[in-house]
């Protein structure tokens, strides 16, 4: 059974880091794309964010571009999200998913279950 569990969110100040991890079962990470997504309150699920390849290329969107690092522990089934310099429109629970390309967009597996999500409030 595939789960997806993120954890490391936080309350924290404008300016500061957090480093998100997603810890991944039932499958072999190794051989699958990993994406993190968003849900703000009051706004649509945003993503993915970001995206580690299962051949260790990356992909980020303008929003989290220079500023966030996504990256992957094959060994551990863990993809690590480093998020810097905290911005109060960073404030939302935050998900990782399996995620596949196609036709210049990336697809998140429909059937895998979205986790409990992280929480990261950023405020002063």
């Amino acid at each position: 059974q595939v789960q997806l569990v993120e954890s490391g969110g936080d309350l924290v100040q404008p300016g500061a880091s957090l480093r998100l991890s997603c810890a991944a079962s039932g499958f072999s990470l190794e051989h699958y794309a990993i994406g993190w997504y968003r849900l703000a309150p009051g706004k649509e699920r945003e993503g993915p964010l970001c995206v580690t390849s299962s051949d260790g290329s990356t992909y980020y969107v303008d929003s989290v571009k220079g500023r966030s690092t996504i990256s992957r522990d094959n060994a551990e089934n863990t993809v690590y999200l480093s998020i810097n310099n905290l911005e109060p429109e960073d404030t939302a629970t935050y998900y990782c998913r399996r995620v596949w390309y196609e036709e210049g967009t990336w697809h998140p597996f429909v059937r895998d279950p979205w986790g409990q999500g992280t929480q990261v409030t950023v405020s002063s």
